[in-house]
């Protein structure tokens, strides 16, 4: 990647709309993803957990991939989640993902079986030498079911390709052990929001997050505090969203941030079954910390 399309800074995760009948709304993922470019996130991320992508079969994440790489236009950096249970399928999607124009890829280890380290380490390094493009490296046990341990992780990054990690554990000492084992130039980012300004004092690139569709002002402003030094004004900003940080990460990243988008007004269509809308507390609970926030 050139300078231009350096991962960092916020980058955002739009959500996977759907239509009455739960088929995808390909026109209404357009819109969102403008939305989340005019907002000033500095890279987007379709086809993670927020784009509920293992609801999602090969032929509706080819055409995810295909809008948003068509409506970003190259504007700011695209990472792909291209995750499978198998290393076959996730070759195929992470090819697909190449060809379509995607910058970079995102994987996390899915399996039924708890997987060992190093049938972890032969899946990234087959898909990573199918492709030329850069490969993140997702810890997230909480949806992939597997925990990578930072010997692991660090592992991971003698494979070429693979240049970044991305942490969702809530293990801030994780990313001080990357800083400290692989120096100040390691490639890591928090995808723990309520972590944020933790992660960002322990190095970390950027801040993957679902956020931005509901408060990008904040999250712009925490990432440009860091940038300058503004120690103090980052506290002040990231103290603002904290709640609801921890609000959306608990009650699901897809049914809140498509509530809070109700809420602001913006159409977010309908989830996929099994997931189902906010109950009428949460909703109300979401709204007053919306309005209350902005």
């Amino acid at each position: 990647m050139n300078d231009k399309k350096v991962f960092q800074g916020i980058i955002a995760y739009p959500i996977t709309p759907f239509d009455q009948q739960e088929r995808v709304n390909i026109p209404l993922f357009k819109l969102l993803i403008e939305r989340l470019v005019l907002s000033g996130a500095n890279g987007i991320a379709p086809l993670g957990s927020t784009g509920v992508m293992p609801y999602l079969d090969d032929e509706e994440k080819e055409s995810v991939t295909e809008a948003a790489l068509k409506q970003v236009n190259g504007r700011i950096p695209v990472l792909v989640g291209v995750s499978n249970l198998t290393t076959e399928r996730t070759i195929y999607h992470a090819q697909f993902a190449e060809k379509a124009g995607a910058d970079a890829v995102m994987i996390i280890p899915m399996s039924y079986w708890k997987l060992t380290d190093d049938e972890i380490f032969r899946h990234y390094d087959k898909v990573a030498a199918s492709i030329s493009i850069p490969v993140m490296a997702y810890n997230n046990p909480a949806t992939g079911g597997i925990d990578m341990s930072a010997a692991l992780l660090k592992r991971l990054l003698r494979i070429p390709n693979v240049t970044m990690i991305k942490e969702s554990t809530g293990d801030v000492q994780r990313m001080h052990y990357l800083r400290r084992e692989l120096g100040e130039e390691v490639a890591f980012y928090n995808g723990s929001n309520p972590l944020a300004l933790a992660a960002f004092a322990a190095g970390a690139k950027g801040w993957c997050t679902a956020a931005p569709n509901l408060i990008p002002e904040l999250n712009n402003g925490l990432y440009k505090a860091i940038r300058e030094n503004q120690l103090q004004q980052a506290q002040d900003i990231f103290y603002r969203q904290f709640e609801l940080l921890q609000f959306i990460v608990g009650k699901g990243l897809p049914r809140t941030i498509k509530a809070g988008l109700k809420i602001l007004g913006v159409e977010s269509g309908y989830l996929r079954s099994p997931l189902q809308p906010l109950t009428d507390a949460d909703y109300q609970q979401l709204e007053k910390m919306l309005l209350a926030i902005r």
